[in-house]
């Protein structure tokens, strides 16, 4: 009662300065309880000394490009000396402008946000927390409590600065905080983010676009200059302001600036997108292999994600640019064609095919775990979902059933481009799917059916067994009874005279084909293959020839390096070093040496195979590279369609490069409809026509693009000097076999047995 009493007999006066006096307790007991540690440890003196923060690893090009990053965030540290004044005077200006003047907490600025910023609503009055705060708040993420979760924090905040202040100088803490400050779309530190929206760097940024930048810190979503231009711009007009304001820039200079609209940059990138995404993801698994046994200098292991190391590489960021935009070009296209020439009627649509579809799907497998019936999930399957899916002009926000969508993904086509240098073995192009965020299987080591490109293997075992690059053969189609009456035909159905070895070849003769193999002896052919560089298993059949076995476009691109190097088989390699952040090497692969070569082929067999693959773009199957696509130069190459058009190939190569091209389904059981679509000059060439045609126009490419291939010796192109085809071959065919010999005898082959005749079938072989 005596309490009531006298707590009623309080004025107004006594009420108000109770009341600040209980504030004003509050707030300093939760200050001296937090720096006692009641509310958790306040980082100490050796843990700032010693601060740590997640970096981005950048996978580096051979120009020095950075194609992309491995991050838990997305951050990538600067040293302040490589910071233009434009970014650092726009921070101080902006956030807190007293800052060379306080020792990490400022009682000015904290009143001047109480009565401007609150009180009067005033946006240029700049914020309350010092730039050391705002860092401690970086470093040190807030807590939840039980109670007075912003005063504990905010104590914690102003106690670490303090401390902040006494280890480090006002500009290794503006150099801390510009690497750790978050801005929107996840990113960390003012070095991806000059980048992000701007594509330079801290040291190249305009005055105005680092205001922009600073600008953002005030509400990275709410100052977004992609999503809100608006008002980004007249944020960093404010920013512009304040930096006249405190003598940071003149004011004619502000006025100027403030008159130039916003300009974007703007470059999105995550782990998933940018240049080079399947080698990204296959450079990080092998990364984390070479790295498993090394440690840091505090012995803990290295992390790719976390630790900011510089993985350098042997692909060039302008060739690999050059090959995705002309994967995009033309697949976009080829796909409506193929879209259409099917419409609705596709015949591997079955619902024996349907049902493995959905059973191997994600979705089906989770449900499954989850405890639904199979009626349960077929329903499922059938009910119209809002989705996003793939699509050539952009990812497309759509409303499907997920059976439509796992018909509609059967339907992608998707691609493999591979690309190395033949003398070092350096891989230069790497493209392993039509788009990595939708499709994660790399093409580039996955094995399809090689169709014709497989061809220059048999011709270079004929070479190689001493057979006359003239001898004629004809062009018929032929019964193999030894072989299940096995019958095969040209892609055409076509037959025409006689053909040379480089005509045949150039114009990709199923039935020569065939003639050549049991000729040159199945097996030797094999051996050449394998030899080149071929590692999958090849059956013993004569449908070789045709292409029938599998391979993959990392093996077919190292055989064709193989006769681009003149005999010598190049090893793809991809990988120079791997240092950390501050340059240290940890893992050096010494790739500037000169890599050791076997060379499994003859030169002048490889000379001889050249020139007669040259034919294959000047008059054959790949003349379009000269007439459409404005190919210049010497080009060896070769076309490749397989079985129903379900894969299509081009291989070609300058004396430097080497580019294989696969384009086709994910399933093989969907092909393309018409040839005309399907075939490798249709399909996979246009690829490769694309992508050379931007190189050959490349001043810092220009030698490459016009480098010449050896000439066959003078007795070697003497005996390739004969038509590519003949309506009926010459008479007098007796010189021939003095030319063989001669063949032989200049190759060091001496006489050779008769190769036997075909062995039975080992498999069964194709009807066509």
């Amino acid at each position: 009662m005596q309490l009531t009493k006298y707590l009623k007999s309080f004025s107004w006066k006594q009420w108000v300065l109770f009341g600040i006096s209980s504030i004003f307790a509050l707030v300093m007991g939760t200050g001296i309880l937090t720096y006692w540690g009641v509310f958790g440890e306040l980082p100490n003196y050796y843990e700032l000394k010693n601060i740590r923060h997640s970096n981005a690893s950048e996978v580096i090009s051979d120009e020095g490009v950075i194609l992309g990053k491995f991050y838990i965030e997305n951050r990538t540290t600067v040293n302040l000396k490589n910071v233009s004044p434009y970014l650092t005077n726009a921070l101080v200006a902006t956030e807190d402008s007293r800052f060379f003047e306080h020792h990490g907490f400022d009682w000015r600025s904290f009143g001047r946000v109480i009565f401007k910023s609150v009180l009067l609503r005033d946006e240029s009055a700049g914020g309350g927390s010092t730039i050391t705060q705002q860092l401690a708040k970086n470093l040190f993420p807030r807590k939840r409590y039980w109670f007075g979760s912003i005063l504990i924090n905010k104590w914690r905040e102003i106690l670490t600065a303090l401390r902040i202040e006494k280890v480090y100088t006002k500009n290794e803490i503006l150099n801390l905080y510009l690497n750790t400050v978050p801005f929107s779309d996840n990113i960390y530190g003012i070095e991806v983010a000059c980048h992000r929206f701007f594509e330079t760097t801290p040291k190249d940024i305009k005055p105005e676009e680092a205001a922009v930048l600073v600008g953002m810190l005030k509400g990275n979503y709410i100052y977004h200059p992609k999503l809100f231009p608006d008002r980004a711009l007249a944020r960093r007009n404010v920013v512009l302001d304040l930096m006249v304001k405190h003598d940071f820039m003149k004011k004619d200079v502000c006025e100027r600036l403030k008159k130039l609209p916003l300009k974007l940059k703007y470059s999105k990138e995550n782990q998933d997108e940018g240049l080079a995404t399947y080698f990204r993801e296959n450079l990080r698994l092998e990364v984390s292999k070479l790295l498993k046994g090394k440690t840091k200098p505090d012995g803990q292991p290295y992390d790719i994600y976390r630790d900011g190391l510089r993985i350098y590489t042997t692909i060039s960021s302008r060739l690999q640019r050059y090959a995705e935009d002309a994967v995009k070009n033309h697949l976009s296209d080829l796909q409506k064609r193929f879209e259409q020439s099917w419409g609705k009627k596709r015949p591997w649509e079955t619902e024996e095919n349907i049902l493995k579809w959905i059973k191997k799907s994600e979705r089906y497998k989770v449900m499954e775990e989850e405890g639904y019936s199979e009626t349960e999930i077929r329903a499922a399957f059938n009910k119209k979902l809002p989705m996003t899916i793939f699509n050539w002009s952009g990812d497309k926000d759509t409303i499907m059933t997920p059976l439509d969508s796992l018909k509609y993904y059967n339907m992608i086509l998707n691609v493999g481009v591979f690309a190395i240098d033949p003398v070092t073995g350096y891989v230069k192009v790497w493209v392993g799917g039509s788009d990595f965020t939708h499709f994660k299987y790399d093409h580039i080591k996955s094995s399809r059916q090689a169709g014709s490109t497989f061809k220059p293997f048999v011709y270079t075992a004929a070479l190689e067994q001493g057979i006359n690059p003239c001898t004629w053969f004809a062009d018929s189609a032929t019964t193999y009874s030894s072989f299940e009456e096995w019958r095969p035909d040209n892609a055409d159905d076509e037959h025409h005279g006689y053909y040379s070895l480089p005509g045949a070849l150039a114009f990709s003769k199923n039935t020569i084909s065939v003639q050549v193999i049991f000729k040159a002896g199945i097996s030797n052919v094999i051996d050449v293959a394998e030899r080149m560089g071929i590692t999958s298993r090849i059956p013993e059949v004569p449908s070789i020839a045709l292409g029938t076995a599998d391979v993959s476009l990392w093996d077919m691109v190292t055989a064709y390096g193989t006769l681009a190097n003149r005999g010598k088989k190049p090893t793809p390699r991809y990988l120079k070093k791997i240092t950390t952040k501050d340059g240290e090497v940890l893992v050096d692969f010494d790739i500037e040496k000169e890599q050791i070569q076997e060379e499994v082929v003859a030169p002048d067999i490889c000379d001889m195979m050249n020139k007669m693959m040259m034919g294959v773009v000047n008059e054959g199957t790949a003349k379009k590279l000269r007439t459409q696509y404005g190919i210049i130069g010497e080009v060896v190459g070769k076309t490749g369609t397989t079985q129903d058009n379900t894969d299509g190939w081009f291989i070609g190569y300058k004396p430097k490069l080497v580019t294989g091209v696969w384009v086709g389904a994910d399933n093989p059981i969907v092909k393309f409809r018409y040839m005309g679509q399907g075939q490798g000059s249709s399909s996979a060439l246009p690829i490769w026509g694309l992508f050379m045609h931007k190189v050959q126009n490349d001043k810092d490419h220009y030698k490459l693009a016009r480098d010449t291939f050896q000439r066959p010796a003078a007795e070697f192109a003497a005996l390739m000097n004969c038509p590519l085809k003949v309506a009926e071959p010459p008479s007098d065919t007796t010189k021939s076999v003095g030319l063989i010999d001669k063949i032989k005898n200049a190759l060091g082959m001496g006489d050779k047995e008769e190769v036997p005749p075909p062995p039975k079938p080992a498999a069964i072989l194709p009807k066509k």
